[in-house]
């Protein structure tokens, strides 16, 4: 089977579904490698019990709708979700949680609707919300990156952790992990501290949140990868990026003393996984080059409203869920002109 990307945001020569998804799961491997340095052995474990699990329910739904199941594990598809999903899920989350969340993405938010192709709404962070608002402790609660960690746990330990769900010997939960630099920010300015005073505390870095900064470079290293190979087109991430970096630092020049700078947003948190690995969905996303601009720029725009006022510090997945209901209408009213009409609907 052909997957044609030339319709954005996949542009210039076709590949194949399962090619696509090879693509960005190499690129997925600056940013994946990155999260397991600063976070530990949580984020692997994660992404291996995620994928498994996917191919499992993949090939399960498969069998049950009298289809073969080769050719849908084939594409790949199932496994990308899988990543994705466990790249954004905390690194010591309960094993049950994330085969919970796994059977959500791929067997509610892709297969309900008739797979590949048909979905609305990203499997992923269908599946990541769907987590956040049911279980919302364990899902805020993140391991410190490994520069502030003063318990880090190995491989066997961290593996007892997600298995047993009880921390090991001589430590508790509260001792392993807390809540991320985005929550603690948020926290801390309801509190009516000043950003400066804020900005003391060790989990800032030199151009976002300690740990997360380094997984974006990682990702963004991966995104331009994905562009120069021309798997993505340059509208969805660059205007979602802009428009996150430019609200941003309006707000922080109107009161810098109670708005982070823009890099503090692209760099903390899951902006630049988004915005080229989430946001650029072929199923999901627009597809006219305008449409693109204006989906970008929504995504961008949601994450800061929704960081700043709302009541989930890391808004990437409200925003992508968002915009992918808004998808077909912005593809209807920004359709080009048919040649010999006058209108573009």
């Amino acid at each position: 089977m052909r997957f044609d990307t030339a319709t954005s945001p996949h542009t210039g020569r076709p590949h194949s579904v399962s090619g696509t998804m090879r693509w960005v799961i190499a690129a997925l491997l600056p940013g994946a490698l990155a999260m397991i340095w600063c976070f530990g052995w949580g984020v692997l474990i994660n992404m291996a019990l995620a994928g498994a699990a996917a191919i499992g329910f993949e090939a399960l739904v498969m069998r049950l709708r009298g289809r073969p199941a080769g050719p849908a594990i084939g594409d790949l598809s199932a496994l990308l979700t899988a990543l994705l999903l466990g790249l954004a899920l905390p690194p010591l989350l309960p094993w049950w949680l994330t085969l919970l969340g796994t059977f959500f993405a791929i067997v509610v938010v892709k297969q309900l609707f008739g797979g590949i192709g048909y979905n609305p709404f990203n499997p992923a962070m269908g599946a990541y919300v769907f987590l956040l608002i049911s279980y919302p402790v364990e899902m805020t609660s993140w391991v410190p990156p490994l520069m502030l960690n003063s318990h880090p746990l190995g491989f066997a330990d961290t593996l007892g952790a997600i298995f047993s769900t009880t921390p090991p010997p001589g430590l508790s939960w509260d001792a392993l992990s807390g809540a991320t630099p985005l929550d603690t920010l948020r926290g801390q300015l309801d509190l009516h501290m000043e950003l400066e005073q804020i900005r003391q505390n060790p989990i800032w870095g030199s151009l976002g949140s300690r740990g997360w900064e380094l997984a974006g470079l990682g990702y963004l290293l991966g995104g331009l990868l994905l562009l120069y190979q021309r798997v993505i087109s340059w509208h969805i991430p660059v205007s979602l990026l802009a428009s996150l970096f430019l609200t941003a630092s309006l707000l922080h020049l109107l009161a810098p003393e109670a708005h982070p700078p823009g890099l503090f947003h692209l760099f903390s948190g899951a902006a630049l996984l988004g915005a080229f690995f989430i946001a650029t969905d072929p199923v999901t996303a627009t597809t006219t080059r305008r449409g693109q601009l204006i989906y970008g720029a929504g995504i961008g725009l949601l994450v800061y409203v929704i960081r700043t006022w709302g009541g989930y510090p890391d808004a990437v997945a409200f925003a992508v869920l968002l915009m992918n209901m808004a998808a077909p209408t912005i593809d209807y009213y920004t359709r080009p002109r048919v040649y010999g009409h006058q209108g573009g609907r």
